[in-house]
């Protein structure tokens, strides 16, 4: 079952979650330019080669830190994928992206697996008590950690469970998703 929220309901699963924090929020870049995917010949050091937000979706991102406000979340670190309408989401939401290659856009590469076993084992060291730990990323990235479809601007809110056995990577258990009405 997918628990969705609107930007009040601080009773919500995923919202309360947040709020007490020691919880993962992985969003998906808000809403872009129409297309799938980036046109051809795009280069991730120059923004004006990719497909990046739309005017909807820097509305949407805004609205995504105006959420965490009034639901009084507070975050420690955001980590964003290097391509540009993710950093644009992270730094129009929450003021700030450090970038983690690990969360880039593996559509065209075939390297989900290798990269969500980057995350899970990155995670714990970037968790920091109480706090929610915010990563904006792709739909595939975001899959291949929860299993979870998100759309653009939907998150999916986790909670990081460590194995009993330190030699494997924590897993990221699912508490729901939100998406702004």
């Amino acid at each position: 079952m997918v628990a969705q929220s609107s930007v009040h309901a601080s009773t919500d699963a995923p919202w309360s979650a947040l709020k007490q924090g020691g919880h993962v929020f992985l969003l998906r870049h808000t809403e872009t330019v129409p297309g799938i995917g980036d046109p051809p010949g795009y280069r991730l050091d120059d923004c004006k080669t990719q497909r990046n937000l739309s005017a909807a979706g820097r509305a949407q991102a805004r609205a995504w830190g105006k959420a965490f406000a009034d639901n009084g979340v507070q975050t420690s670190d955001v980590f964003s994928s290097v391509w540009c309408r993710c950093v644009d989401t992270a730094v129009l939401a929450f003021g700030k992206a450090d970038t983690w290659p690990a969360l880039n856009s593996h559509f065209d590469t075939g390297s989900g697996e290798i990269q969500a076993e980057q995350v899970r084992g990155g995670i714990t060291t970037r968790m920091k008590p109480g706090k929610t730990l915010v990563l904006v990323t792709h739909q595939v990235n975001i899959t291949a950690l929860t299993g979870r479809t998100p759309a653009m601007g939907e998150a999916v809110v986790a909670r990081v469970v460590q194995s009993a056995d330190k030699s494997k990577l924590p897993r990221l258990d699912v508490v729901g998703m939100l998406k702004l009405p």
